[in-house]
């Protein structure tokens, strides 16, 4: 299928590892021009290069903290002189640590908001004018499966994420008529380097186990999720505006 993607130009945020970097390879591939951004300079110029080789457009990598919004309001502005436009959006990030609800204070959960909700709402906010100077534009913000339903043990992302679920459906009223789509990305388990670095070096027990409650009897590759994120971002997905997708082998359903 040709998702109408060449020459598009896209910002995808936490693009150094994991899914970030899987949907700005796959942009890429598709044949967008891509900008990305992460923390760490060495893992982003490595994703940098893998952008690079999965395309033949440009690649645009920055240095960001997302959580800083002066950075990212600076990283939409150098984008858009480089690249001379800017038409997809992809707001994504750290999550918060696991843990019992009760497990954390006041502190912890103001941390979590600045982590988990406001970066990916300084970078919409910031973009927002740019993709209605081009006329066209799609906004997908990476959350969790915890946007539609709280999870066991995940106190924080389960009181942070379902933000970004109000503010998506409060931008599609506030878009108005047009060809600007707003849409949420809500994965559950990938075999990711962040999920690998969690469980150390029980990586390949814990991550079995985890397949076991999932119906496909599996977790996710970060491929998997890119395709979903390249349909949203497409134009034959012009009609699909205000919506979460799940990207979780079904494991929400089976959530008590």
């Amino acid at each position: 299928m040709d998702l109408g993607l060449t020459g598009r130009v896209a910002m995808v945020a936490g693009a150094s590892s994991g899914l970030g970097l899987a949907v700005a390879e796959r942009l890429a591939l598709e044949g967008c021009d891509v900008a990305i951004c992460g923390r760490d300079p060495d893992r982003l110029a490595d994703a940098a290069r893998r952008v690079e080789a999965a395309g033949k457009g440009r690649v645009l990598s920055r240095v960001v903290d997302v959580r800083s919004d002066a950075e990212v309001a600076q990283w939409v502005a150098v984008t858009v002189r480089e690249m001379g436009a800017l038409h997809i959006v992809v707001t994504n990030g750290a999550g918060p640590p696991p843990g019992p609800v009760e497990a954390f204070g006041p502190a912890d959960y103001r941390d979590a908001l600045d982590t988990s909700l406001l970066p990916h709402i300084a970078l919409v906010l910031a973009a927002l004018p740019h993709l209605r100077a081009a006329g066209w534009g799609r906004i997908l913000m990476v959350a969790s499966e915890t946007v539609r339903q709280p999870i066991p043990r995940y106190g924080l992302s389960n009181t942070a994420r379902p933000g970004l679920l109000g503010f998506a459906k409060s931008l599609v009223d506030s878009l108005g008529p047009g060809d600007v789509t707003v849409n949420v990305l809500a994965p559950g388990y990938h075999r990711t380097p962040a999920l690998e670095r969690q469980f150390g070096d029980e990586a390949d027990r814990r991550i079995a186990e985890i397949a076991k409650g999932i119906p496909l009897g599996r977790v996710g590759d970060p491929a998997d999720f890119a395709a979903v994120a390249a349909f949203l971002a497409s134009r034959p997905a012009g009609f699909v505006t205000g919506t979460v997708q799940l990207v979780d082998g079904g494991a929400t359903k089976g959530i008590p």
